[in-house]
């Protein structure tokens, strides 16, 4: 009986997954598709999933748009560097708030913690203002440079951090090892895991920019994936397959990552229950 039972639990639970993954695919499929419509049959009513005709000439008209591509590429360096910087700068404070000791360490940590209730929306005239000021508008760094420092980040690593014991470090210290050598040494490598997950998060938070990037960027030549695709929703409103296609291509990179990384994301999502 009780075998009979859990066989059931088993069928629905599956059932239920199966049903939940649909419903979060649904969306990223109905884009894929529609790259494949008409452009008069992508938003027709009634709706219909599939297209009457296949059409590959939205994904290749898109492709062969060198904005396009310049976008795509621009986009994801800035990603990749962003994330880079923002793991250094990060794992470096939360490494400094979680084994050094000096004055002023809760007042500053604190401080630190505070910044995660201010939302960003509340602060973006006074950065546009700061970042105009130090001409830095128009530039890669105007979109790299202010968001790297993330007390959140800084939070999730340091409690990684804090769960790491204390005697390796004193290992490391009696055989003489300076701070920057445990950091580099024992930190670091242990680290791979946590720093999956933020530098996921940072590369996915400075892909999906838009308002940002929108105030702070008029050259074509920067250009963010976002902005290409708002300036061509705006500017060519009726080739509405041709941008289903630019928006499913937007996402291949995204989607690439995670799957190169989704063991490791698994593994940092079980580190964070960690108290």
């Amino acid at each position: 009986m009780m075998k009979s039972l859990n066989g059931v639990q088993k069928t629905l639970m599956t059932l239920l997954t199966g049903l939940v993954t649909i419903m979060a695919l649904f969306p990223l499929l109905w884009v894929i598709i529609a790259g494949f419509k008409d452009k008069a049959e992508v938003l027709a009513t009634p709706f219909r999933f599939f297209p009457k005709k296949w059409m590959v000439q939205n994904y290749t008209d898109i492709l062969s748009d060198a904005t396009f591509i310049q976008s795509m590429l621009v986009t994801f360096g800035g990603a990749v560097l962003f994330a880079a910087l923002s793991l250094a700068v990060n794992a470096t404070s939360a490494y400094v708030f979680a084994r050094l000791e000096f004055r002023f360490k809760t007042m500053l940590w604190v401080y630190v913690i505070v910044t995660m209730f201010i939302p960003g929306m509340a602060i973006l005239l006074t950065s546009f203002i700061v970042v105009n000021e130090m001409g830095m508008l128009d530039t890669l760094a105007v979109l790299v440079l202010p968001g790297i420092a993330s007390a959140g980040h800084m939070f999730f690593i340091r409690q990684f951090y804090l769960n790491i014991p204390m005697a390796l470090e004193e290992a490391a210290l009696i055989d003489g090892a300076g701070r920057i050598k445990i950091f580099t040494h024992i930190f670091i490598p242990m680290s791979f895991p946590v720093f999956v997950i933020v530098g996921i998060g940072s590369y996915l938070a400075y892909w999906n920019s838009f308002v940002w990037p929108t105030m702070t960027i008029t050259n074509p030549e920067l250009f963010q994936i976002m902005q290409y695709l708002y300036t061509f929703r705006s500017e060519r409103a009726t080739e509405m397959g041709m941008l289903m296609a630019g928006s499913a291509l937007s996402c291949l990179p995204t989607i690439i990552l995670f799957l190169f990384f989704q063991k490791h994301i698994i593994s940092g999502i079980k580190i964070s229950g960690l108290k």
